[in-house]
């Protein structure tokens, strides 16, 4: 069953993914005249940047637990959510250059969402969710069930920023594409958070609080 679950969720963010390919291409063909295209301080602009690298160190994490680790279910896990998210980085990147923006800012992260006070870039963590330096360098010195705990643990936190970050854009960006993309990432990491505590559960632990 979790195995179809894993599957499930994958294949959830392969369809997101598909619908997405058209995206790149509706987005150009509104054409740099278009009135409505983003600013550079605008949500849908903020929204891609920081997502983007938001996204940088899930890709990250789950290539560090691949390496740690044997275990089959939590190998397939870390893949899909390195996939998915590496696919979606270059679409939010795609459009940062599609829109003739730049692809960072002097502003704080966060700053679209009004919480760039939160972003205080301690230890490495530039966003809420994000793990520290700290905590990826013991990422990498793990092996085994040890790896796979502390990799759910901070992939489930992880996810809950990005949901957190995803919900602002569909609440505050205007480009409907990447509203949908934002939603799609929401469903898709509520999804596996879920998929995670069973992980965790399993292995005698739980998420962090």
């Amino acid at each position: 069953m979790r195995r179809q679950h894993i599957g499930w969720v994958a294949g959830t963010a392969a369809a997101v993914l598909v619908a997405a390919g058209a995206i790149t291409y509706a987005v150009a063909e509104d054409g740099g005249s278009d009135p409505k295209t983003p600013t550079a301080e605008s949500a849908d602009a903020g929204f891609a940047r920081d997502m983007a690298v938001h996204h940088q160190q899930a890709v990250e994490m789950s290539y560090i637990v691949r390496d740690r680790t044997d275990n089959e279910e939590v190998r397939r896990l870390a893949y899909d959510i390195a996939q998915t998210q590496a696919n979606q980085r270059g679409m939010l990147l795609g459009w940062l250059d599609l829109w003739a923006l730049p692809k960072v800012s002097a502003d704080p992260p966060m700053t679209w969402m009004g919480m760039g006070d939160m972003a205080s870039g301690k230890d490495g963590a530039l966003m809420p969710g994000m793990a520290t330096n700290t905590e990826l360098k013991k990422l990498q010195s793990l092996s085994g069930k040890q790896a796979e705990i502390l990799y759910l643990q901070l992939m489930t936190g992880h996810h809950k920023g990005g949901i957190h970050m995803a919900e602002g854009c569909v609440a505050k960006c205007t480009v409907g594409v990447e509203k949908r993309l934002a939603q799609g990432m929401v469903d898709a990491q509520q999804s596996e958070i879920q998929l995670m505590a069973g992980m965790l559960k399993e292995r005698g632990a739980k998420a962090r609080s």
